[in-house]
């Protein structure tokens, strides 16, 4: 066997089954929005059970981060077709998006999902969480990708931008000057990741994704006029594929599409987003609410399921699009420079995220800071299972809320 022929080779599989149990756990824990997402995969992915180094997953995040659509969901789904192909990308999409998604349904029927006591002090407790998750994930990543006084600065000449200017577009330029530096500064050393990812999509398969992506985007709307299923899934499709940055920035397209063409009050378009504050799992599942709640197929099952999936389609059919391609770019002298770059900017995004918007909407008391530090104790000084952390400080939210 030739030398290196060890870090070439294809990962192993992972049958459908093993990786929608995986995503289905952290579809049911993972509470805090896009950036804490990151942070939980990479938590189990990277640290756990080491599917990949930390620079090849910096880089997929990277890469999540500049196409349209929901980041962390693309991550996870180019996670799952690394180790299955692309069923097992549909597991990881399928586990991950369900809980929600659920949830989210059955908010459309009119469930009281309100809480209150120590109802709210859980969800407030779980919100901790992601506080402690965010900061292990840029603790962990920024002592492997910004080793020197170069790329340390551009992580926090990233995170001072976003902090400054705080937007998409922003997230967008950050990247792309993170490349530019990258190239200009951080040509010298070794590569950061050695290992090929081994991505089982073959180019014309991520052509076809390419293509279907442009057709849709293209072709739905000449055809929504003659069926409201269809007018529904163009109007999903479209938020779906306009937005960049994920996570609240889709709410805005949502809102222009349903609630002016009268297809959801005003009213009932914020209580949906209000649920979805609470709940784990990508934000981009507030979209099922939105098919659910128009109640123009039985039980609204179908309206749900239409928004759901073509919110998510654009997103998952440009990453499946890029893998291909993704580990030759990433092996290129040049393309490695522009990464390094990339990478530290990815941590300043993460470090500018970790205070707005997830350190501002969640700590606002000394108790919630101390619940928060413990947790990251847990998870960085004790390596606890984050699955446990994730118990015992929804316990303690419980408990602090239950004493106000």
């Amino acid at each position: 066997m030739p030398a290196g022929a060890a870090t070439e080779a294809a990962p192993p599989r992972e049958g459908f089954l093993g990786i929608l149990l995986i995503f289905l756990r952290l579809g049911v824990t993972s509470f805090g929005g896009p950036i804490a997402h990151i942070g939980y995969l990479r938590e189990e992915f990277v640290a756990r059970r080491r599917w990949m180094d930390e620079a090849a997953y910096a880089d997929l995040v990277a890469l999540a981060q500049f196409l349209p659509g929901p980041a962390s969901s693309q991550t996870g789904f180019a996670i799952g077709v690394l180790r299955g192909g692309l069923p097992g990308g549909l597991a990881a999409w399928l586990g991950f998006t369900l809980p929600s998604a659920l949830v989210m349904l059955l908010a459309a029927y009119g469930a009281d999902l309100a809480t209150g006591g120590a109802g709210a002090g859980v969800v407030h407790g779980l919100k901790l969480v992601a506080v402690a998750v965010v900061a292990q994930a840029v603790w962990g990543m920024a002592g492997n990708l910004c080793p020197d006084r170069v790329r340390a600065t551009i992580a926090v000449l990233a995170a001072l931008a976003l902090l400054l200017l705080p937007s998409a577009l922003t997230q967008i330029a950050v990247i792309l000057a993170g490349a530019a530096a990258g190239l200009a500064l951080c040509r010298g050393g070794v590569a950061q990741s050695q290992a090929t990812l081994g991505f089982r999509v073959r180019p014309g398969a991520g052509i076809a994704a390419l293509v279907l992506f442009a057709a849709l985007l293209l072709g739905l709307p000449p055809l929504a006029s003659g069926s409201h299923a269809l007018a529904l899934a163009e109007a999903a499709y479209r938020a779906g594929a306009l937005v960049f940055g994920g996570g609240h920035v889709v709410l805005p397209l949502l809102e222009r599409a349903f609630v002016p063409s009268g297809w959801i009050s005003a009213d009932a378009f914020l209580a949906g987003y209000g649920v979805a504050q609470a709940v784990p799992g990508p934000l981009f599942t507030f979209a099922a609410f939105l098919g659910a709640a128009q109640g123009l197929w039985p039980n609204g099952v179908l309206g749900g399921a239409i928004a759901l999936v073509a919110v998510f389609l654009p997103g998952l059919l440009l990453i499946y699009g890029m893998l291909p391609f993704w580990d030759g770019f990433r092996k290129r002298p040049a393309a490695q420079a522009a990464l390094r770059g990339v990478n530290a900017a990815v941590v300043g995004i993460l470090l500018a995220a970790l205070f707005d918007p997830i350190w501002t909407s969640t700590v606002r008391v000394p108790a919630d800071f101390a619940i928060a530090l413990a947790a990251f104790a847990a998870l960085v000084l004790w390596r606890a299972p984050a699955w446990l952390v994730v118990a015992l400080t929804a316990a303690a939210g419980a408990l602090a809320g239950a004493a106000l």
